[in-house]
């Protein structure tokens, strides 16, 4: 059930060819099914970083089941990476923020993922 929030100042010339490129690596990063992944990404002009406007990006990372300190650093090398090739932002300049929310805290299928999978 990966969520992957992108905010940037970047202006993508492609979105939607962005927005696929992105949810497949997300799948591959994370290990889950394309399947499950959503991705989102907002163009936000105003976005600074550190007082400026040079490029950027803030990125969610919500999962259940595989965020914790160790994996998250791989995570992030790969996420870093994709966006100084695809958007040119340097890896000094963005947040990644990853959150477990708990099975129970996320709904599907008029259920949650608790009931879905075990808790």
């Amino acid at each position: 059930m990966p969520y992957l929030q992108l905010t940037t100042n970047v202006k993508v010339e492609d979105p939607k060819g962005f927005a696929r490129e992105f949810s497949k690596l997300g799948a591959e990063v994370l290990g889950k099914p394309e399947g499950y992944i959503s991705v989102s990404i907002a163009q936000n002009d105003t976005l600074t970083f550190g007082g400026s406007f040079d490029p950027a990006f803030q990125l969610l990372v919500i999962s259940l089941d595989n965020i914790n300190p160790q994996v998250n650093e791989v995570y992030s090398k790969k996420f870093f990476q994709f966006f100084k090739d695809k958007l040119n932002i340097p890896d000094n300049r963005a947040y990644i923020t990853f959150i477990d929310p708990g099975r129970a805290n996320i709904a599907h299928q008029s259920t949650t993922f608790a009931t879905i999978f075990g808790k």
